[in-house]
């Protein structure tokens, strides 16, 4: 009986001189009188598997007529190939699992990435998007391996909360409550008691409050990875309102801890992709980004630098009188992501970590500093996109997080299980937060969020 075997198990163990099955969708059909040239792929590699077709088969009419994307199944002889691939199959026998039809959306000219999302259930048949969620799916199992390593535990937080971690706002609600009867309070405001959970609960930002309870609870060491949800209005190609996120937490971590830790997770994926996606990353830079292969390596295999907040405003002011920047640079205000890979790019020329920001600018959890007006904050910039990580060293001080929370007019009552940590055991601590799809839309050299996760959840478009 034939093995049946998968196309990339064929390209790695090269079984020549044995009959196989493989199984597939067809990338190409080239016929002629006698025979026919078959390209198959069942997705499980970049490469694809030539298959000569004898015009003697008994369906022969019926797979001459195939066109790209059909499906099939195909037994034959593997024999060494005196073309560029190293084997090719010789058809005996091929079974047809459906034949497209005509108005099937992929063809062989080349098509756009933004129709491409217009059909997102099918762009997984391309050689683009094939590649970059085979890379997704290494980059994903590296992260475990990497925090595994580190003696870390996975730690699943809740996707539905009563808390903003960010303190930002932009949260979607959850709620049962009937849109055309909204149960009203004596002062007319919802009602939120007659809801599901008897409060307002939201799609959560952040893993990261509860993770902080894990860490300095009792487990030491933690990370999330999983779903979070933004419902801020944006429209640019490195925004997602879905979007995957690890979150690293670790007791008695200070902030130079958690730079080592961070720094060397992106040298962990690099180094993972280069090794077990090398055919993708060649494929991806060499259609979209000529340069990432190098970038990539130069980031494996550099120092981080360290850098802070104030002297990297001081940097970038005196770069100024001679470089162009949209945005001005002055104490106090953000770096825009121009800043950002000057310093990485330009000045340092090497991934960057900048610290110890202005509060202003930083989450309330954060570490105040000794002069009352930074934080022991954490921006890893790479260079090609800029920031890559945000992370800090968590304020363990009871006092001093309740007044950061006042000065902000945050409800104590809604964190109070967060501030118990500050009272039963406190330690130090510290946590980064990694955009799962900006990760992967940086090593895959993909220049869209939405083209590095399956189904783009953006503002006005839940399609699929």
């Amino acid at each position: 009986m034939s093995q049946y075997l998968l196309v990339k198990k064929v390209f790695e163990t090269k079984p020549v001189d044995q009959t196989i099955i493989v199984k597939g969708w067809i990338k190409s059909l080239r016929q002629s009188k006698k025979f026919s040239f078959m390209v198959v792929n069942d997705g499980t590699t970049q490469k694809d598997l030539q298959i000569i077709v004898d015009a003697s088969l008994d369906n022969y009419e019926e797979v001459s007529k195939l066109t790209m994307g059909s499906s099939v199944e195909v037994e034959g002889l593997l024999v060494a190939s005196q073309g560029k691939q190293p084997v090719e199959l010789q058809a005996k026998r091929v079974h047809v699992f459906c034949a497209n039809s005509e108005d099937y959306p992929l063809q062989k000219k080349e098509t756009s990435l933004e129709y491409l999302r217009e059909i997102a259930h099918l762009r997984s048949r391309t050689n683009t998007f094939s590649a970059v969620f085979r890379l997704r799916h290494v980059l994903a199992q590296a992260t475990h391996e990497f925090f595994t390593n580190e003696t870390f535990t996975y730690l699943h937080t809740p996707i539905i909360t009563s808390s903003d971690a960010e303190g930002a706002g932009e949260m979607f609600r959850v709620s049962t409550l009937p849109l055309d009867k909204l149960p009203r309070t004596d002062k007319g405001e919802i009602d939120f008691k007659q809801d599901y959970f008897g409060r307002e609960t939201f799609l959560s930002v952040s893993g990261q409050l509860e993770a902080e309870t894990f860490a300095v609870g009792g487990l030491g060491r933690v990370y999330t990875f999983g779903p979070t949800f933004r419902s801020e209005n944006s429209h640019t190609a490195r925004h997602l309102s879905e979007f995957w996120m690890v979150e690293p937490e670790a007791a008695f971590f200070t902030l130079e801890d958690n730079a080592n830790l961070a720094s060397g997770y992106v040298k962990h994926l690099i180094k993972r992709s280069i090794e077990q996606c090398g055919d993708e990353l060649e494929f991806l830079s060499s259609r979209y980004a000529p340069e990432n292969l190098k970038t990539l390596e130069h980031v494996m295999n550099s120092h981080f630098e360290m850098v802070t907040y104030t002297k990297a405003v001081e940097i970038l002011q005196d770069a100024a009188k001679t470089h162009k920047f949209d945005f001005p640079v002055s104490w106090g205000a953000d770096l825009q992501t121009e800043h950002e890979r000057f310093l990485a790019e330009v000045y340092f020329k090497r991934p960057t970590i900048v610290t110890d920001y202005p509060k202003e600018i930083k989450s309330f959890y954060m570490k105040l500093n000794e002069d009352n007006k930074t934080v022991r904050a954490m921006d890893v910039l790479v260079p090609g996109v800029g920031e890559l990580i945000g992370g800090s060293q968590r304020e363990e001080n009871f006092d001093k997080l309740s007044k950061r929370m006042s000065d902000l007019n945050m409800d104590p009552a809604n964190y109070w299980w967060y501030m118990d940590l500050r009272k039963y055991g406190s330690v130090p601590h510290s946590g980064f937060g990694l955009g799962f799809e900006r990760a992967v839309m940086y090593i895959s050299g993909m220049s869209n969020i939405r083209d590095v996760i399956p189904f783009p959840r953006t503002p006005k478009n839940a399609e699929f």
